[in-house]
């Protein structure tokens, strides 16, 4: 409608305005008054761009510039995401926007921000997840490291953030797109096994460098994508998905060094080491549906563990110590393994 993005810009300027500078003036020129004083950090700017109106990059970037540009106007500490991409897996992307030359002057691009969620074929049961979620991820950390060369190349003072990061089973579609609410059926096991995937994420994005590991989503229900939900819709309690997001956000955290590990690959089970500030930290994931035992450093056989598996339920990890220096691991276990 207005292709110079100032009818566009306005728009979010007001809307900036009405949360953070106690209101705004609207096109006629009357003022509403919000009585808002808060601050935004950060803002992503838009969502899903390339499922959304057959945008184009080159459509995307004039867009972000008209945003970016008129909220500056009235939040100037606000830094701001770009991208936001639902599936990062076209390179012309990455190209065009990251280059400051399609850029007007003076806009930052402080982050880029994409998606990456596992997603199975219906035929596929917990058995075949086992495989088929870890071969995705593999894939998608593929896509990673040829999106960072990009970066690297035009912007590579610009972060990352890996927005949503999950699964959606193949139900979840089905019912977004009958505008069905049927209650799913999803066993108690998946949520493990999604949990397992974010936790082996974790450790192939940190060792990449990213900046922010996000997992989606907080609440899902029937309707609105019950398998990515951290909350069961039932009782509210918090699932495995949410616990193995606690687990890492407790115990690992920005300027801990990534240690070289090596763990037989053929056991099914990843593991990273981590020096913390407070001492050796090992993060170890069982990616199969079924138990399994591994042995531990020599200097780690009386060492804190905590562990999010099927028998933790929908409660906090589980705590322990380890006698000696074999740990068994129950099915999608994910386990920190902490010592001095």
């Amino acid at each position: 409608k207005d292709p110079s993005g100032k009818e566009l810009g306005n728009y979010y300027r007001r809307l900036v305005s009405w949360y953070t500078r106690g209101g705004f003036t609207d096109e006629n020129g009357k003022y509403h008054t919000s009585g808002y004083h808060y601050t935004f950090p950060i803002w992503e700017v838009l969502n899903e761009v390339d499922f959304e109106h057959g945008t184009t990059p080159e459509q995307y970037t004039r867009r972000y510039d008209a945003i970016v540009s008129a909220i500056h106007q009235v939040s100037p500490e606000t830094k701001f995401m770009g991208l936001a991409l639902a599936a990062p897996s076209n390179p012309h992307w990455f190209e065009y926007f990251l280059n400051h030359k399609n850029h007007k002057s003076g806009i930052p691009i402080d982050y880029i921000s994409y998606q990456g969620e596992a997603s199975p074929a219906s035929v596929q049961n917990i058995n075949d997840w086992q495989y088929s979620f870890f071969d995705q991820a593999d894939g998608f950390l593929a896509r990673v490291r040829f999106i960072n060369a990009i970066r690297n190349r035009l912007s590579p003072e610009t972060k990352t953030d890996t927005d949503e990061l999950g699964v959606i089973l193949p139900d979840d579609n089905n019912q977004v797109a009958d505008a069905s609410g049927h209650i799913p059926s999803i066993p108690s096991a998946y949520w493990n096994a999604a949990g397992a995937l974010y936790a082996y994420l974790y450790i192939g994005l940190a060792k990449q460098g990213v900046d922010v590991i996000g997992e989606s989503q907080l609440v899902g229900y029937p309707s609105q994508f019950p398998s990515v939900t951290m909350i069961d819709w039932t009782n509210g309690k918090p699932n495995a998905r949410y616990w193995v997001l606690k687990l890492l956000k407790d115990n690992f955290h920005p300027g801990d060094k990534i240690i070289e590990t090596t763990i037989d690959s053929s056991t099914g089970v990843t593991a990273q080491a981590f020096e913390t500030s407070t001492g050796k930290k090992l993060l170890i994931v069982n990616q199969r549906n079924r138990s399994t035992q591994i042995t531990l450093p020599n200097n780690a056989d009386t060492a804190k563990v905590s562990t999010v598996d099927e028998s933790s339920g929908e409660g906090p990890a589980i705590r322990s110590k380890s006698s000696g220096n074999a740990i068994s691991l129950a099915p999608f276990a994910v386990t920190v393994v902490s010592w001095r």
